[in-house]
């Protein structure tokens, strides 16, 4: 039986915007580490007696997804339960922005327009901060979520997609078709901007635990598509004969917005899903 929940409530909150404009701040000092192998990322928490419970935590930089409250939130309040947190700087943001070339979405829109793999140098670097993590003793391998706003929603379900030993993800108004946005208008006919639309990679999340919110008229990343896409990783998980555990929260927020209580929603449910 499909456990498929479409939440709309009229509660008219909302917690600034899940851009970069706002700069609410954690306490938690973020240690900047590195594989053998090179790839860079950001630490909350530290190694205790035993591995624990993991949340990587996705926005644009490293920097900004684990020290601003925007993004960060959920990751405190599991701080709080034993989890540690984890970040890598997404495509094109942060260290991974090189040079003279563009950054942020048009840097997305340049790799795609010149044939470059977007997706699968990060998602490899994603494994490998994994694998770092449980070789260190740090991470419990049974016990890994992730969780992303925006675009870096739209990473995390695609992590989650390529890394099966991500068990759960959260997605705070996600892009979940880049062709919904502003910035790849015009890019219609390009098959590699298409294919990273998130319903054409549903089967490989059948089973997996999603959480997503998002307003009832988010213009900015498309509430349609993300309706859409969460119905298509239902009908993967039932077509599977896998569990359908699959939330989405329909708020009406303004704009590209979260509700207040989005973070604390998505760490009680992680919480519940990563229990020993």
């Amino acid at each position: 039986m499909s456990r498929f929940i479409a939440f709309v409530t009229f509660a008219c909150v909302f917690l600034g915007s899940v851009g970069p404009e706002t700069l609410g701040q954690t306490s938690e000092k973020i240690q900047i580490l590195q594989t053998t192998g090179g790839a860079r990322f950001g630490l909350l928490g530290s190694k205790g007696e035993t591995p624990a419970p993991t949340l990587f935590i996705l926005a644009g930089s490293l920097e900004d997804a684990l020290g601003n409250d925007d993004y960060a939130k959920v990751g405190r309040l599991l701080l709080k339960k034993g989890f540690v947190c984890v970040s890598l700087d997404i495509p094109c943001h942060g260290k991974d922005h090189k040079g003279t070339k563009p950054a942020g979405l048009t840097g997305w829109r340049s790799q795609l327009e010149n044939g470059d793999d977007l997706l699968l140098p990060f998602t490899k670097n994603v494994s490998a901060v994994l694998d770092h993590l449980i070789k260190e003793g740090i991470t419990d391998a049974r016990r890994v979520a992730i969780c992303g706003t925006s675009r870096g929603g739209f990473m995390a379900v695609h992590a989650a997609a390529a890394e099966p030993r991500i068990r759960c993800v959260a997605a705070f108004a996600p892009v979940t078709d880049l062709l919904a946005l502003r910035e790849f208008t015009g890019m219609e006919k390009n098959a590699p901007t298409r294919d990273l639309d998130l319903r054409k990679h549903a089967d490989k999340l059948a089973g997996c635990s999603l959480w997503l919110c998002i307003g009832n008229n988010d213009q900015r990343v498309g509430t349609d598509q993300a309706i859409a896409f969460t119905r298509k990783v239902v009908a993967a998980s039932q077509a599977k004969k896998k569990p359908a555990d699959v939330q989405l929260h329909v708020m009406d927020t303004v704009g590209h917005r979260i509700h207040a209580s989005a973070h604390k929603e998505a760490a009680a449910w992680f919480t519940i899903r990563l229990a020993k």
